[in-house]
This record gives structure tokens, sequence and C-alpha cells, in this order.
């Protein structure tokens, strides 16, 4: 099973700042040394290339965030300090992303260990999310083969605005998300199946819920690839999530899911999603649990 991965990945932000930009390094470390990955499963990427971003983002705000040339309310709602660095970062991001599709077309399976920023949009960012790495994804997997169909399953407690305002109206691509209904982003941008909970949702319900509209999504739509947005915010103890799920939900979750894309021979591209946990490190142990989970399914039945 290949997981891709860059030391870029982490940018250095000012104290206090609520985004945990350790988790992927924490995580990675976490995954290595487990034994649950092997280090020659960790691919090492590089940046995309700019004119893969092209085919989603706008070429001035591209710009804008390699010149940190944004103004004050931009930089307030993207929460992230522009500038070369945070342009190399999350350039790196999306390249991940874009081979973990690539992966999972050929092999079944494939694992960004980051990804999933479903809140930026081609002219700007929100919520921490710079270049939507799924979007761009999509559209790179679109240009080699045209008629591919691909379903964004996320299930990250934020609903992926700027995911379903990019790939509205294509309907080669499918946009599932199940979230929190009165909670960030305030104005929802409408997907393909949007499934709202109730703040502070319990773990049985929110299983329900998942499981069986997923199954209708998946039964209608057919895709020949599945970019899961997997979330780790969905925890009870996550600081913006409002979930009341537990350890034992989430890997509930990532099991029932990813066996039965697995099992059903559907490729699957697996990427982080959001987390800010009250608890130093939890948000890295949860990503590593999917991870996990994602190894052990596909040594049984893919033999990855």
């Amino acid at each position: 099973m290949r997981c891709f991965y860059s030391q870029d990945l982490e940018l250095e932000l000012p104290p206090g700042h609520p985004f945990p930009m350790d988790k992927f390094r924490v995580a990675r470390e976490m995954l290595l040394a487990n034994g649950i990955l092997r280090p020659e499963e960790i691919v090492e990427v590089r940046a995309a290339d700019p004119h893969r971003l092209k085919r989603v983002h706008d070429p001035g705000y591209i710009g804008k965030i390699r010149s940190g040339a944004l103004d004050r309310k931009e930089l307030m709602q993207l929460g992230l300090p522009a500038g070369p660095r945070l342009y190399a970062r999350s350039a790196t991001e999306v390249e991940a992303t874009r081979r973990a599709c690539h992966a999972a077309l050929a092999e079944g399976i494939g694992v960004c260990l980051a990804g999933g920023t479903h809140h930026a949009f081609p002219g700007h960012g929100e919520g921490y999310c710079v270049f939507n790495d799924v979007a761009v994804a999509i559209r790179d997997l679109q240009e080699a083969r045209p008629g591919i169909r691909v379903m964004v399953v996320d299930t990250d407690a934020h609903q992926g605005n700027g995911t379903a305002a990019i790939l509205a109206g294509d309907p080669r691509v499918f946009t599932y998300s199940i979230h929190v209904g009165r909670n960030y982003p305030t104005r929802k941008t409408p997907g393909s199946m949007d499934v709202e909970t109730v703040r502070y949702v319990e773990g049985p319900m929110y299983l329900r819920q998942l499981f069986d509209t997923l199954a209708n999504a998946l039964e209608s739509f057919v895709p020949d690839l599945v970019v899961w947005i997997s979330g780790a915010d969905n925890h009870r103890n996550d600081r913006f999530g409002q979930m009341h799920l537990s350890l034992r939900d989430l890997r509930r979750r990532d099991e029932v899911l990813l066996g039965a894309l697995i099992r059903n021979r559907i490729p699957v591209a697996i990427l982080y999603g959001g987390g800010y946990n009250r608890h130093p490190g939890f948000t890295a142990k949860i990503h590593r649990n999917t991870v996990a989970t994602a190894k052990q399914l596909a040594a049984r039945h893919l033999g990855a």
C-alpha cells in the first residue's frame, strides 16, 4: 500500500495557532514506529506543477499565495500566513493527493498522509485550506480518462463547500458529505448529496446515517474511484467538530466504509481531512488509526 508524504508538509505557525501542523509528522512517525507502514511504503513527493493548479485555481490567486500578497480580509478568511513556504506546502499536498488517486486506480488503494483541503475555492482559500487538492486531482484524472466517474466521500465534520462549488454540474463527479448542519461553514454549497447531523451527534446515530445514505449514493452513482476525506474532527474532544464520536465509533466508521469499498473492488484514495483535538497528539492518533485500518484491509483483500 503506497502512501504519499513530504517533509515540506509541515509549516511553522505562530505560537498558539489552532491548526495542528505537526500532526502530519507525528502521524507518520506513529505509523513507522508501530510497524504499520514500512519506510519503503512512504513515497516522498514534490510540489505539484503550477499548470495542474491552474486547472482549478485562478492564476491571480495562486500568485497572491506565492508572494504573500493577500489582504487582511483574505488572510483572516484563510487563517494561515501566505508566502513562498505556504505555497510550497500547499502545492506539495496537492501532489500527494494526486499521486494517491493514481495509485488507487492502479492498485485498489492509495493514501495521502495529509490532504482533504475542501474549503478552498478557485479564487480564495477558507478554513486553513489553500488549494483544493481533491478538485485538482480529479481534473488531472479527467485529462487522461475523460469518462472516469469519481465520488468524493467527505466524512470530515464540516461540509466541503469549496469542493462542492468547484465540481458542481459535472455529471462525472458525485460529491457526498455528512457533516454537522449548524457548524462551519455557515453558508453551505450544495453537493450531490449532503447529509446533515445534529450538533454533538452520538456515534450510533451518526453511523446509521452514514452507512444508510452512503450505500444509497454508491448504488445510484457507481464510481470508478472514491476519494475519501476521512476527518479526525468527529471525535468528542475536538475543538471545532461538534460531534460526539468515540475512538471506537471512528474505528467502526473506518472499518465499515473501507471494507465495503475494498471488498467490492472500488478503488479508494484516502485523505486526512481536519482535526483539532484538545489533547496533543490525539488528532495524529486518529489519522494513524485510519491508515492502520486501510493497511489491514488492503493486506487481507488486495494483497497490498
